[in-house]
């Protein structure tokens, strides 16, 4: 049986839960109350998936109500085949049912270990693989034949779509460049858009407010300088930037950098 963590959505197999290794790391948190369990069927029973249409090929999902981090993921259609970015827990039966409609998955990819959640059932449910940096490949808490790790700085899953690996919050921390448009950038919270969605920021931890070093976000800057995107999406809802997303990204980092200095 899969269990998952009430908290940040990681599933384990139950025969193997001695305590969410994700949660206790200080980039996530244990909450006052403890661990918590539960079990797909229960959460699938008490929980469905919302879909949101942003562009005519790009979809974001989310559970409702909020479950765990209560991150989004987010539908790519391409020419090539279709990408998940980011996971979700709940892969409900509505979720199946319509990006089968839509023609499946070609690949799933992932910013971090925070959103691995049920990515080994989704895989197996479309027969597509994971694309997972290798540097994060010690927060993988269920194996899956579907996942593949890859060690470069950039990794290209289909023409138009490119993992680039920024680091940060995580040492394989990815964002994903879609050349659709004028540039897409899905960031995860490896870039983390800001509630007023007029800025992005850096972090090292969220829920414990640790910041990265200043050589750190500076490498980023310089990443994200050299590619072309007009829209950032980030991992929660509301969280996007839909225009000059580039040159708010590049004052945004200037103005992070001036306040460590």
């Amino acid at each position: 049986m899969i269990n998952v963590c009430v908290a940040c959505g990681t599933s384990y197999l139950q025969d193997e839960i001695e305590h969410c290794k994700i949660c206790e790391d200080e980039r996530q948190f244990v909450p006052k109350s403890g661990q918590q369990w539960l079990s797909l069927e229960t959460l699938r029973a008490s929980h469905s998936n919302k879909w949101q249409q942003h562009l005519p090929q790009l979809l974001s999902l989310q559970t409702v109500p909020r479950f765990a981090i209560n991150q989004r993921a987010f539908l790519l259609q391409t020419p090539h085949g279709n990408v998940l970015w980011d996971c979700i827990a709940n892969l409900d039966d509505a979720s199946k049912t319509l990006i089968s409609a839509l023609g499946g998955l070609h690949a799933i990819a992932i910013s971090h270990p925070h959103y691995y959640s049920t990515m080994q059932d989704w895989a197996a449910a479309f027969n597509a693989p994971i694309y997972l940096h290798a540097d994060d490949s010690e927060w993988i808490m269920r194996d899956s034949p579907h996942i593949q790790l890859f060690a470069e700085d950039e990794f290209e899953i289909l023409p138009t779509v490119k993992l680039i690996r920024l680091g940060g919050h995580f040492a394989g921390g990815c964002v994903l460049h879609w050349q659709h448009e004028n540039g897409i950038l899905l960031s995860g919270d490896i870039v983390q858009v800001t509630p007023g969605a007029d800025g992005v920021s850096f972090m090292w931890s969220y829920p414990n407010m640790l910041p990265l070093s200043a050589t750190t976000v500076e490498k980023i800057i310089q990443r994200l300088a050299k590619i072309k995107f007009e829209r950032i999406y980030g991992a929660f809802e509301h969280r996007e930037i839909t225009f000059n997303a580039q040159r708010i990204l590049l004052r945004s980092g200037e103005k992070y950098l001036s306040c460590l200095t």
